[in-house]
Protein backbone atom coordinates (compact mmCIF):
# COMPACT_ATOMS: atom_id res chain seq x y z
CA UNK A 1 0.00 0.00 0.00
CA UNK A 2 1.61 3.74 -0.91
CA UNK A 3 2.36 6.25 1.34
CA UNK A 4 -0.27 9.16 1.09
CA UNK A 5 1.30 12.39 0.59
CA UNK A 6 0.38 15.44 2.89
CA UNK A 7 -1.32 18.32 0.74
CA UNK A 8 -0.02 21.50 1.23
CA UNK A 9 -2.56 23.43 -0.93
CA UNK A 10 -5.34 25.39 0.48
CA UNK A 11 -8.59 25.01 0.83
CA UNK A 12 -10.41 26.94 -1.79
CA UNK A 13 -11.44 30.47 -1.16
CA UNK A 14 -14.73 30.89 0.95
CA UNK A 15 -15.41 26.66 1.21
CA UNK A 16 -16.41 25.22 4.49
CA UNK A 17 -12.92 24.58 5.38
CA UNK A 18 -11.03 27.43 4.31
CA UNK A 19 -14.15 29.76 6.51
CA UNK A 20 -13.27 27.07 9.43
CA UNK A 21 -9.72 27.33 9.29
CA UNK A 22 -9.54 31.02 9.15
CA UNK A 23 -12.55 32.05 10.73
CA UNK A 24 -10.78 33.73 13.61
CA UNK A 25 -9.17 36.12 11.00
CA UNK A 26 -12.34 36.86 8.91
CA UNK A 27 -14.15 37.54 12.55
CA UNK A 28 -10.89 39.92 13.39
CA UNK A 29 -11.69 41.51 10.29
CA UNK A 30 -15.10 41.94 10.96
CA UNK A 31 -14.32 43.44 14.49
CA UNK A 32 -12.01 45.62 13.54
CA UNK A 33 -14.50 47.62 10.98
CA UNK A 34 -16.19 48.94 13.73
CA UNK A 35 -13.45 49.53 15.61
CA UNK A 36 -12.15 51.84 13.12
CA UNK A 37 -15.53 53.66 13.06
CA UNK A 38 -14.22 55.29 15.58
CA UNK A 39 -11.28 56.53 14.89
CA UNK A 40 -12.83 58.72 11.71
CA UNK A 41 -15.43 61.73 11.62
CA UNK A 42 -17.64 59.93 9.45
CA UNK A 43 -20.67 60.47 11.11
CA UNK A 44 -22.63 57.90 10.08
CA UNK A 45 -20.43 55.27 10.60
CA UNK A 46 -19.13 56.66 14.04
CA UNK A 47 -22.25 56.73 15.09
CA UNK A 48 -22.89 52.87 14.23
CA UNK A 49 -19.82 51.39 15.65
CA UNK A 50 -20.63 53.54 18.97
CA UNK A 51 -23.29 51.64 19.11
CA UNK A 52 -22.09 48.50 18.60
CA UNK A 53 -18.76 48.91 21.25
CA UNK A 54 -20.41 51.43 24.04
CA UNK A 55 -23.06 50.50 26.58
CA UNK A 56 -26.38 52.17 25.46
CA UNK A 57 -29.33 53.52 27.77
CA UNK A 58 -27.83 55.67 30.07
CA UNK A 59 -28.99 57.77 32.64
CA UNK A 60 -27.80 60.53 34.86
CA UNK A 61 -28.56 60.73 38.27
CA UNK A 62 -27.55 64.27 40.17
CA UNK A 63 -26.96 63.15 43.81
CA UNK A 64 -27.66 65.82 46.47
CA UNK A 65 -24.20 67.43 45.31
CA UNK A 66 -24.56 69.19 42.26
CA UNK A 67 -20.83 68.14 41.07
CA UNK A 68 -21.39 64.47 41.82
CA UNK A 69 -22.87 62.75 38.84
CA UNK A 70 -23.74 59.02 38.43
CA UNK A 71 -24.50 56.98 35.24
CA UNK A 72 -26.92 54.31 35.61
CA UNK A 73 -28.08 52.32 32.47
CA UNK A 74 -31.35 50.12 31.88
CA UNK A 75 -31.96 47.49 28.61
CA UNK A 76 -33.01 48.52 25.46
CA UNK A 77 -33.61 47.91 21.83
CA UNK A 78 -29.52 48.77 21.11
CA UNK A 79 -28.13 46.13 23.38
CA UNK A 80 -28.74 44.04 20.62
CA UNK A 81 -25.96 45.49 18.53
CA UNK A 82 -23.47 45.55 21.31
CA UNK A 83 -24.32 42.14 22.16
CA UNK A 84 -23.28 40.95 18.58
CA UNK A 85 -19.74 43.06 18.35
CA UNK A 86 -18.92 41.26 21.81
CA UNK A 87 -19.92 37.78 20.34
CA UNK A 88 -17.26 38.75 17.79
CA UNK A 89 -15.03 39.11 20.75
CA UNK A 90 -15.61 36.21 22.50
CA UNK A 91 -15.60 33.94 18.70
CA UNK A 92 -11.58 35.74 18.51
CA UNK A 93 -10.78 35.03 22.60
CA UNK A 94 -12.26 31.44 21.69
CA UNK A 95 -10.07 30.77 18.92
CA UNK A 96 -6.97 32.13 21.12
CA UNK A 97 -7.15 30.09 24.00
CA UNK A 98 -8.03 27.60 21.79
CA UNK A 99 -5.03 27.51 19.43
CA UNK A 100 -2.09 28.95 21.78
CA UNK A 101 -3.38 26.75 25.00
CA UNK A 102 -5.37 23.76 24.32
CA UNK A 103 -3.85 22.83 21.07
CA UNK A 104 -0.50 22.60 22.79
CA UNK A 105 -1.27 20.78 25.76
CA UNK A 106 -3.38 18.47 23.22
CA UNK A 107 -0.22 17.35 21.22
CA UNK A 108 2.09 16.85 24.40
CA UNK A 109 -0.76 14.46 26.05
CA UNK A 110 -1.60 12.88 22.53
CA UNK A 111 -5.18 12.31 23.96
CA UNK A 112 -7.67 9.95 22.01
CA UNK A 113 -10.64 11.87 20.09
CA UNK A 114 -13.25 11.05 22.39
CA UNK A 115 -10.88 12.85 25.21
CA UNK A 116 -9.84 15.41 22.55
CA UNK A 117 -13.22 16.98 22.12
CA UNK A 118 -13.60 16.73 25.78
CA UNK A 119 -10.37 18.40 26.92
CA UNK A 120 -11.16 21.25 24.91
CA UNK A 121 -14.81 21.92 25.88
CA UNK A 122 -13.37 21.58 29.82
CA UNK A 123 -10.60 23.86 28.86
CA UNK A 124 -12.70 26.41 27.10
CA UNK A 125 -15.68 26.51 29.66
CA UNK A 126 -13.41 26.47 32.81
CA UNK A 127 -11.60 29.96 31.77
CA UNK A 128 -15.15 31.31 31.07
CA UNK A 129 -16.34 30.23 34.09
CA UNK A 130 -13.54 31.33 35.89
CA UNK A 131 -13.49 34.84 34.71
CA UNK A 132 -17.56 35.07 35.24
CA UNK A 133 -17.49 33.58 38.75
CA UNK A 134 -14.62 36.31 39.45
CA UNK A 135 -16.61 39.09 37.74
CA UNK A 136 -20.03 38.21 39.22
CA UNK A 137 -18.30 37.71 42.54
CA UNK A 138 -16.56 41.27 42.98
CA UNK A 139 -20.36 42.58 41.82
CA UNK A 140 -21.85 40.94 44.64
CA UNK A 141 -19.91 42.73 47.15
CA UNK A 142 -19.57 46.05 45.70
CA UNK A 143 -23.55 45.68 45.45
CA UNK A 144 -24.05 44.84 48.80
CA UNK A 145 -26.15 41.79 47.83
CA UNK A 146 -24.99 39.42 50.29
CA UNK A 147 -24.99 41.20 53.35
CA UNK A 148 -28.63 42.48 52.46
CA UNK A 149 -30.29 39.46 50.42
CA UNK A 150 -33.62 42.14 50.75
CA UNK A 151 -32.59 43.71 48.05
CA UNK A 152 -33.37 41.15 45.82
CA UNK A 153 -36.48 41.74 45.95
CA UNK A 154 -36.49 45.62 47.65
CA UNK A 155 -37.31 48.18 45.70
CA UNK A 156 -38.59 46.63 42.01
CA UNK A 157 -38.25 46.76 39.55
CA UNK A 158 -34.88 47.40 39.29
CA UNK A 159 -34.49 49.21 35.74
CA UNK A 160 -31.08 51.35 36.26
CA UNK A 161 -27.60 49.35 36.83
CA UNK A 162 -24.29 50.10 37.07
CA UNK A 163 -22.19 50.11 34.16
CA UNK A 164 -20.28 46.92 35.17
CA UNK A 165 -24.02 45.07 35.80
CA UNK A 166 -25.52 46.03 32.53
CA UNK A 167 -21.95 45.20 30.65
CA UNK A 168 -21.81 41.75 32.83
CA UNK A 169 -25.32 40.80 31.40
CA UNK A 170 -24.30 41.82 28.04
CA UNK A 171 -21.42 39.84 27.90
CA UNK A 172 -23.25 36.96 28.88
CA UNK A 173 -25.60 36.91 25.93
CA UNK A 174 -22.41 36.98 23.98
CA UNK A 175 -20.59 34.46 25.24
CA UNK A 176 -23.78 31.75 24.93
CA UNK A 177 -24.46 33.48 21.73
CA UNK A 178 -21.17 32.79 20.26
CA UNK A 179 -21.56 29.09 21.03
CA UNK A 180 -23.43 28.68 18.39
CA UNK A 181 -21.41 29.59 15.68
CA UNK A 182 -18.84 27.73 17.41
CA UNK A 183 -20.39 24.48 16.70
CA UNK A 184 -19.68 24.81 12.69
CA UNK A 185 -16.08 26.34 13.38
CA UNK A 186 -15.31 23.11 15.91
CA UNK A 187 -17.19 20.45 13.57
CA UNK A 188 -19.57 19.57 16.66
CA UNK A 189 -20.09 15.59 16.05
CA UNK A 190 -23.99 15.38 14.88
CA UNK A 191 -24.68 13.40 18.51
CA UNK A 192 -22.76 15.85 20.45
CA UNK A 193 -25.39 18.71 19.10
CA UNK A 194 -28.44 18.27 20.09
CA UNK A 195 -27.02 18.29 23.66
CA UNK A 196 -25.17 21.68 23.21
CA UNK A 197 -27.67 23.34 22.10
CA UNK A 198 -30.20 22.62 25.07
CA UNK A 199 -27.74 23.88 27.56
CA UNK A 200 -27.19 26.68 25.11
CA UNK A 201 -30.87 27.43 25.03
CA UNK A 202 -31.28 27.47 28.57
CA UNK A 203 -28.45 29.55 29.74
CA UNK A 204 -29.75 32.19 26.86
CA UNK A 205 -33.41 32.02 28.09
CA UNK A 206 -32.60 32.09 31.85
CA UNK A 207 -29.65 35.23 31.22
CA UNK A 208 -32.25 37.15 29.19
CA UNK A 209 -35.10 36.35 31.14
CA UNK A 210 -33.46 37.93 34.42
CA UNK A 211 -32.35 41.17 32.16
CA UNK A 212 -35.53 41.97 30.37
CA UNK A 213 -37.97 41.48 33.60
CA UNK A 214 -35.31 43.65 35.57
CA UNK A 215 -34.70 40.54 38.09
CA UNK A 216 -30.67 41.21 37.43
CA UNK A 217 -29.78 41.17 40.85
CA UNK A 218 -31.45 37.47 41.15
CA UNK A 219 -30.01 36.53 38.52
CA UNK A 220 -26.56 37.80 39.45
CA UNK A 221 -26.33 36.19 42.35
CA UNK A 222 -27.87 32.61 40.87
CA UNK A 223 -25.30 32.87 38.36
CA UNK A 224 -22.51 33.06 40.40
CA UNK A 225 -23.65 30.41 42.50
CA UNK A 226 -23.84 28.33 38.99
CA UNK A 227 -20.50 29.33 37.58
CA UNK A 228 -19.23 27.95 40.91
CA UNK A 229 -20.35 24.53 40.42
CA UNK A 230 -19.58 24.30 36.83
CA UNK A 231 -16.03 25.70 37.19
CA UNK A 232 -15.42 22.92 39.95
CA UNK A 233 -16.62 20.37 37.63
CA UNK A 234 -14.57 20.90 34.56
CA UNK A 235 -11.59 21.86 36.61
CA UNK A 236 -11.92 18.30 37.85
CA UNK A 237 -12.40 17.00 34.16
CA UNK A 238 -9.02 18.22 33.39
CA UNK A 239 -7.36 17.32 36.42
CA UNK A 240 -8.71 13.37 35.67
CA UNK A 241 -7.28 13.70 32.47
CA UNK A 242 -3.65 14.93 33.41
CA UNK A 243 -4.29 11.40 35.83
CA UNK A 244 -7.04 9.16 36.06
CA UNK A 245 -6.18 8.24 39.41
CA UNK A 246 -7.16 11.62 40.73
CA UNK A 247 -10.93 11.88 41.10
CA UNK A 248 -11.94 13.66 44.32
CA UNK A 249 -12.33 16.30 42.37
CA UNK A 250 -15.87 14.36 41.10
CA UNK A 251 -16.86 14.21 44.70
CA UNK A 252 -16.73 17.62 46.18
CA UNK A 253 -18.28 18.54 42.75
CA UNK A 254 -21.15 15.98 43.20
CA UNK A 255 -22.27 17.52 46.83
CA UNK A 256 -21.97 21.09 46.05
CA UNK A 257 -24.21 20.03 42.90
CA UNK A 258 -27.25 19.15 45.29
CA UNK A 259 -26.34 21.98 47.22
CA UNK A 260 -26.05 24.44 44.78
CA UNK A 261 -29.86 23.06 43.57
CA UNK A 262 -31.19 23.62 46.68
CA UNK A 263 -29.79 27.27 46.90
CA UNK A 264 -30.96 28.18 43.60
CA UNK A 265 -34.58 26.69 44.43
CA UNK A 266 -34.76 28.43 47.99
CA UNK A 267 -33.48 32.14 46.68
CA UNK A 268 -35.81 31.65 43.65
CA UNK A 269 -38.57 30.90 45.56
CA UNK A 270 -37.68 33.54 48.45
CA UNK A 271 -37.19 36.67 46.12
CA UNK A 272 -40.20 35.75 43.45
CA UNK A 273 -42.61 33.70 45.65
CA UNK A 274 -42.09 35.81 48.73
CA UNK A 275 -40.68 39.08 47.96
CA UNK A 276 -42.40 39.86 45.21
CA UNK A 277 -45.77 38.48 46.27
CA UNK A 278 -45.46 40.78 49.44
CA UNK A 279 -44.50 43.86 47.41
CA UNK A 280 -46.43 46.72 47.40
CA UNK A 281 -45.27 47.97 44.08
CA UNK A 282 -47.47 45.30 41.74
CA UNK A 283 -48.75 45.39 38.65
CA UNK A 284 -47.68 44.95 34.63
CA UNK A 285 -46.50 48.41 33.40
CA UNK A 286 -43.99 47.89 30.46
CA UNK A 287 -42.67 51.57 30.30
CA UNK A 288 -41.87 51.35 33.83
CA UNK A 289 -40.43 47.81 33.81
CA UNK A 290 -42.41 46.43 36.15
CA UNK A 291 -43.88 42.65 35.65
CA UNK A 292 -44.99 41.99 39.09
CA UNK A 293 -47.76 40.20 38.19
CA UNK A 294 -49.14 36.34 39.30
CA UNK A 295 -48.70 35.25 35.61
CA UNK A 296 -45.42 36.49 35.40
CA UNK A 297 -43.85 35.03 39.12
CA UNK A 298 -45.35 31.94 38.48
CA UNK A 299 -43.58 31.50 34.86
CA UNK A 300 -40.57 32.49 36.03
CA UNK A 301 -40.31 30.52 38.88
CA UNK A 302 -41.78 27.16 36.34
CA UNK A 303 -38.66 28.32 34.27
CA UNK A 304 -36.49 27.65 37.06
CA UNK A 305 -37.77 24.73 38.98
CA UNK A 306 -38.10 22.72 35.30
CA UNK A 307 -34.50 23.88 34.96
CA UNK A 308 -33.12 22.30 38.21
CA UNK A 309 -35.02 19.34 37.85
CA UNK A 310 -33.84 18.83 34.66
CA UNK A 311 -30.46 19.48 35.97
CA UNK A 312 -30.59 16.90 38.77
CA UNK A 313 -32.02 14.50 36.09
CA UNK A 314 -29.06 14.60 34.06
CA UNK A 315 -26.68 14.44 37.26
CA UNK A 316 -28.47 11.15 38.77
CA UNK A 317 -28.16 8.89 35.33
CA UNK A 318 -24.19 11.00 35.22
CA UNK A 319 -23.87 9.30 38.85
CA UNK A 320 -25.75 5.76 37.95
CA UNK A 321 -23.22 5.45 34.77
CA UNK A 322 -20.34 6.45 36.92
CA UNK A 323 -21.35 3.29 39.41
CA UNK A 324 -22.10 1.48 37.11
CA UNK A 325 -18.76 1.48 35.55
CA UNK A 326 -16.90 1.53 38.74
CA UNK A 327 -18.89 -2.03 39.77
CA UNK A 328 -17.68 -3.53 36.00
CA UNK A 329 -13.79 -2.20 36.91
CA UNK A 330 -14.30 -4.13 39.92
CA UNK A 331 -15.46 -7.07 38.61
CA UNK A 332 -12.65 -7.21 35.96
CA UNK A 333 -10.45 -7.17 38.82
CA UNK A 334 -12.00 -9.74 41.27
CA UNK A 335 -11.74 -12.35 38.37
CA UNK A 336 -8.92 -14.98 38.62
CA UNK A 337 -6.29 -14.75 35.90
CA UNK A 338 -6.00 -18.61 34.48
CA UNK A 339 -2.21 -19.69 34.94
CA UNK A 340 -0.29 -20.51 31.67
CA UNK A 341 1.64 -23.12 33.53
CA UNK A 342 -0.28 -26.56 33.81
CA UNK A 343 0.10 -29.16 36.47
CA UNK A 344 1.45 -32.76 36.02
CA UNK A 345 -2.27 -34.01 36.35
CA UNK A 346 -3.60 -31.63 34.35
CA UNK A 347 -1.52 -33.20 31.48
CA UNK A 348 -2.05 -36.62 32.57
CA UNK A 349 -5.68 -36.05 32.27
CA UNK A 350 -5.84 -34.81 28.74
CA UNK A 351 -6.53 -31.15 29.22
CA UNK A 352 -7.13 -28.57 27.14
CA UNK A 353 -8.28 -31.25 24.46
CA UNK A 354 -5.76 -33.70 24.24
CA UNK A 355 -6.21 -37.68 24.51
CA UNK A 356 -3.45 -38.75 27.72
CA UNK A 357 -3.13 -42.11 26.11
CA UNK A 358 -2.30 -40.29 22.37
CA UNK A 359 -0.15 -37.66 24.45
CA UNK A 360 2.02 -40.40 26.53
CA UNK A 361 2.10 -43.61 23.40
CA UNK A 362 5.23 -42.71 20.98
CA UNK A 363 4.35 -41.75 16.99
CA UNK A 364 4.11 -44.73 15.31
CA UNK A 365 6.50 -45.53 12.49
CA UNK A 366 5.79 -46.12 9.04
CA UNK A 367 6.93 -49.23 7.78
CA UNK A 368 8.97 -49.37 4.55
CA UNK A 369 7.14 -50.71 1.86
CA UNK A 370 9.73 -53.51 0.38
Amino acid sequence: MAIRKKTTKNPPMLSHEFVIQNHADIVSCLAMVFLLGLMFEVMTWSLYSTVHLAASHVEIDISNRPSTTVNHFHHGIKDLATTFFYMLVAIIMHAIIQEYVLDKINRKKHFSKTKHSKFNESGQLSTFYLFSFGWGASLLLSENLLSNPVSLWEGYPHTLMPFQLKFFFVCQLAYWLHALPELYFQKTKKEDIPRQLVYIFLYLVHIAGAYILNLNRLGLVLLVLHYFVELLFHVSRLIYFSNESRQTGFTIWAVLFVLGRLLTLSLSVLTVGFGLATSENQGFDLAAGNFNVIFVRITVLAAICLSQAFMMWKFINFQLRRWREHAQAQTLKKKPVPSKSKSKKDKANGVNGVNAHAGDSPRARKEKSS
